[in-house]
């Protein structure tokens, strides 16, 4: 179930102003703030924001200084948008679909009158394969994706596709897709030069497969050139290969400290950490001091 979520006295008069718009309660010329303000219980102040708001989606056109708005009529600059059926693909429903993020991506969406969905399987779901995940939205009508944390592979595949789609997160760089997330690059690359500038020498990253694979993404690259340029021994044990299933992360935690364990271990995801935490403590192993973990 999703959080509710409160409107603003500014989102509740859009919203009713749009059904009015809908209904053709209003055609043509709509009645000036005082009046609206008085039919709506509100301020002429939240009305002035409504009616901006709703010119800036297109629904209105404005008319002049001095003069009231109007329903922008069919094929006329700044008519109202078709609406979307936008599908949004998690990465794992799990652990996502109630992100902040996430949540505020869905909310706006409808706010700008579109219908966003999520996908009845997420990428978890389909065992990041590349195949079945291709499979599943194609047997999904969409307008419009947006793709979380996708592999290289499966944003390859949306960028050759007709149907647009936004890149959240993800192996994106370089590619004809259009995309938003943060750069973490320069934050590994600084974290992996404190820890060397503490002493630490066998530091290991951890984290997804798509992220390793078919190549280390621009944000691995960034760790490991900057352990190199700290003098600091590079090989696969820096950046473990694992399968990725509970069992795989456990068989690699056993390896890593079996004999010569990390100094410090660098977290690309607080479930992984949360993860790392659990297996030491369900064997009675504590942390020990000299060892440092970064989420």
């Amino acid at each position: 179930m999703q959080p509710i979520r409160l409107l603003s006295a500014v989102e509740q008069t859009v919203a009713h102003l749009c059904e009015g718009l809908q209904r053709g309660h209003w055609s043509g010329r709509l009645p000036g703030v005082v009046r609206l303000a008085a039919e709506c219980g509100v301020s002429k102040g939240v009305v002035r924001a409504a009616l901006q708001r709703l010119e800036a989606e297109g629904m209105l056109a404005a008319r002049g200084l001095g003069r009231s708005r109007s329903a922008a009529a069919p094929g006329e600059a700044g008519a109202p948008r078709r609406a979307l059926r936008v599908g949004i693909l998690l990465d794992d429903a799990r652990q996502n679909r109630q992100v902040g993020y996430i949540v505020e991506l869905q909310h706006a969406l409808e706010a700008a009158g579109h219908a966003a969905f999520f996908t009845n399987k997420s990428q978890a779901d389909l065992r990041f394969d590349v195949r079945r995940i291709i499979r599943h939205v194609e047997a999904t009508p969409a307008d419009a994706w947006v793709v979380q944390a996708g592999s290289r592979e499966v944003l390859e595949w949306f960028a050759t596709q007709p149907v647009p789609a936004l890149a959240l997160f993800g192996r994106r760089s370089g590619l004809p897709i259009a995309a938003s997330g943060p750069d973490k690059a320069p934050a590994f690359a600084e974290a992996t030069r404190q820890l060397a500038g503490l002493g630490h020498r066998r530091i290991v990253l951890l984290c997804r497969k798509l992220r390793r694979l078919p190549e280390p993404g621009r944000v691995e690259r960034a760790f490991l050139a900057e352990l190199a340029a700290q003098g600091c021994p590079v090989s696969d044990f820096n950046l473990p290969d694992w399968e990725e299933t509970v069992a795989g992360f456990h068989h690699l935690l056993g390896a890593l400290f079996h004999s010569t364990p990390p100094t410090a271990l660098i977290i690309d995801e607080s479930v992984f950490y949360i993860a790392v935490l659990q297996f030491l403590g369900e064997r009675g192993w504590r942390v020990p001091k000299h060892v440092s973990l970064v989420c």
